[in-house]
């Protein structure tokens, strides 16, 4: 009903838009081809002269969003199979590439190890390969007679399988050809327990001001081009926007509060709550109990308050109006304590199939333990063990626990909550019979039930169409005027959004809205575009700000990182030129600083006390004999100068292999991944991705 008043209320304008967006599609099918496919392509990607077809690349991601649920959007199941279909193709090539094949007798293991705990494939709770035949020759006929979504789904099944095989024989071929070494253990073990004593003298960076130091846009541009691995960027896209929201105006509210005042009088009178709530709230009528403590607090009081039948609103709560009449109450506990046992019958969808047992003698088998039981509570717990079909709890008695009001179904939730502790029952649900003894009832106290009225607070045509008009006429502006002091006039706020991928389907603010970023990558949008998009609650205008192709990160986005490094190799530099002297005492002095010492360092940890980790630094002074002095050592803290009190080196090992199975250990977990990205990095890889999501 509220739906249908909804549609009423706006149908000029409903009929407008699909007018429009009719006349729209026609016209791209007659400029188009009736296709949104980019001219001439067909494949999604092409990895390595492989192509990954458009058809096929599509119906795996349905697949991927079915699984996924209805809350994940397109986005993510693409991405999804995207991984998955690299990985395939880049994987494939290696396995041809090496003659890999996976055995038959590979296969079978792999699947009894995948299926040993699955029911359908066990006998006597263990894995039978007869058991598996036998569903195979199941499915089949199956499938022979017309039915194939069982036996292609073992097919697809055993696939996979076998694919895990072939990838489990191809990274034990790259693991075994990456074991650690003796010699590495050897290495390693040394890099642990082999220490040195130095004195040392650091002149920090910070002795010289960096606004003495100059870094120009040159010299970063020049370092990032020298490094460019480390600054290799995907196009990027940044945007401006500003929001035009059909929120309900001051008269829309005052609207909705005056449609729901008008049904006071007739919530008030009607004999039918059920059927009156439903023909005019815009929520259905819900049969439950309610406590105090889990009614809003700020109306709770009031609801208990007020006598039956009375009527209590309108109450604003955020978007809606709600009008509460009460319409019964009594007492009540806030949990119950009972034991079941359940009697399962034939027919029912919660029963196993093993349950052959017809709904009558289920019925006489559920009075016969109930006569018993009745006569001789003690022995409620030997009848649940004996009789009851609950295995979760049949070998405790039947005991559920204590649970609140609405956890279990309807039918058996009435029993325990309208009758005394102490009582013992049969209730049938849709689980089968249940024996049902109430062990006890606590917090017993007032409940209400609510014949609720709710009304949502809509914007009206007229607001609707304000908002419409007023973000056509920001747009025009937009074109030839300055954004953000338009966004200013207008009073709505300008909301910059930086770095958007071509594959990107989430802006900050906005949410999932692939048409705004497959716009700013349009070749046809240019750097100060504007552009309105239909969003969930009104209009976006968007301004292409910045676009960037694939390459290096521009200066301005390096700048951060690569400044602090280029200052400190000038700051090097400069320190170095100052100091004349190879003595170290000299040198502390000269500088003004201290010598300072340091003692059992490793290889392993090169962290120098006072002087902070310094892998350069601790390698030379390992690299030196005892008394002797380093050459100054540009170092991440400071440039410093190293003299060799002691080497204690530690003694040889019969045995490495600890050591080597502790660098295995440490590599073996990112093996698979890093092989991966290795081929991947590899790849010649034409992703068209972006044309088709």
């Amino acid at each position: 009903m509220a739906i249908l008043n909804s549609i009423r209320k706006r149908g000029i304008f409903l009929i407008i838009i699909i007018a429009m967006a009719l006349f729209a599609f026609v016209l791209s099918g007659v400029l188009g081809n009736g296709s949104n496919t980019p001219k001439g392509e067909s494949n999604v990607a092409t990895v390595n002269d492989v192509d990954i077809t458009r058809e096929d690349f599509m119906q795996k991601v349905e697949v991927a969003q079915r699984s996924l649920g209805p809350n994940n959007g397109t986005n993510q199941a693409m991405n999804i199979v995207w991984n998955r279909e690299l990985r395939r193709v880049l994987l494939e090539e290696q396995f041809l590439a090496l003659g890999l094949s996976a055995e038959r007798e590979q296969i079978s293991n792999a699947l009894s190890i995948n299926l040993a705990n699955n029911p359908t494939f066990q006998d006597n709770g263990f894995f039978s390969e007869a058991r598996m035949q036998e569903y195979i020759a199941t499915a089949k006929a199956s499938a022979d007679a017309g039915d194939r979504q069982a036996y292609q789904a073992w097919l697809d099944f055993e696939k996979s399988t076998a694919i895990s095989v072939l990838e489990n024989n191809y990274f034990n071929l790259v693991k075994g050809g990456l074991i650690t070494t003796l010699a590495e253990g050897e290495q390693e073990y040394h890099f642990q327990n082999d220490k040195i004593n130095i004195e040392f003298v650091q002149v920090p960076y910070t002795k010289i001001a960096d606004a003495d130091v100059t870094v120009t846009n040159a010299e970063i541009e020049a370092y990032i081009r020298a490094h460019s691995k480390d600054f290799e960027v995907e196009p990027q896209a940044d945007i401006q926007y500003v929001s035009y929201n059909e929120d309900p105006s001051e008269e829309d509210v005052e609207a909705a509060k005056a449609d729901i005042t008008e049904l006071v009088s007739d919530l008030t009178a009607t004999k039918d709550n059920v059927e009156f709530v439903n023909a005019n709230s815009d929520e259905v009528f819900v049969d439950r109990w309610w406590f105090k403590n889990t009614l809003p607090e700020a109306i709770a009081d009031t609801l208990f308050a007020i006598e039956t039948n009375d009527v209590y609103g309108p109450y604003k709560d955020g978007s809606k109006f709600n009008l509460y009449k009460v319409i019964e109450s009594r007492q009540m506990a806030d949990s119950a304590k009972a034991k079941h046992i359940l009697i399962r019958f034939e027919g029912l969808q919660t029963a196993p199939q093993d349950i052959v047992r017809a709904k009558e003698d289920a019925r006489i088998l559920a009075d016969s333990i109930l006569t018993v039981a009745k006569n001789d509570k003690s022995k409620f717990e030997s009848l649940a063990a004996t009789f009851s079909e609950d295995l979760s709890n049949k070998d405790k008695g039947g005991d559920l626990g204590y649970f609140t009001p609405g956890r279990m179904v309807p039918e058996f939730n009435n029993f325990v909550f309208d009758n005394d502790s102490g009582h013992i029952g049969i209730v049938e649900t849709n689980f089968g019979f249940h024996i049902v003894e109430i062990e006890e009832l606590k917090n017993v106290q007032e409940v209400i039930k609510l014949a609720s009225i709710t009304k949502n607070i809509e914007p009206s045509e007229k607001t609707i169409n304000d908002v419409f008009s007023n973000a056509t006429k920001f747009e025009i502006a937009a074109n030839d005027g300055d954004f953000d002091e338009l966004a200013k006039e207008n009073g709505v706020t300008s909301k910059p959004v930086n770095k958007i991928g071509e594959l990107d389907a989430n802006i900050p603010g906005v949410g999932n809205n692939r048409s705004i970023v497959t716009w700013a990558f349009n070749e046809e949008t240019e750097i100060g575009n504007v552009k309105r998009f239909n969003v969930n609650n009104g209009y976006v205008i968007a301004q292409l700000t910045r676009r960037n192709p694939k390459g290096l990160k521009s200066i301005a986005e390096s700048s951060a990182t690569v400044s602090p490094i280029l200052r400190n190799e000038k700051k090097a530099k400069k320190i170095r030129e100052s100091i004349s002297s190879s003595d170290i005492s000299e040198i502390a002095t000269s500088q003004g600083v201290t010598v300072k010492t340091a003692s059992a360092i490793t290889m392993a940890n090169p962290t120098i006390a006072d002087g902070g980790t310094e892998p350069k630094v601790i390698g030379a002074a390992f690299g030196t004999k005892v008394g002797e002095t380093t050459k100054l050592i540009d170092g991440d803290n400071g440039v410093y100068v190293v003299r060799v009190l002691a080497i204690n080196n530690a003694p040889e090992l019969e045995n490495y292999t600890p050591f080597a199975n502790q660098l295995n250990a440490a590599t073996a977990p990112t093996i698979n991944t890093n092989v991966f990205n290795a081929l991947k990095n590899a790849a010649d890889i034409e992703d068209n991705r972006a044309d088709f999501y």
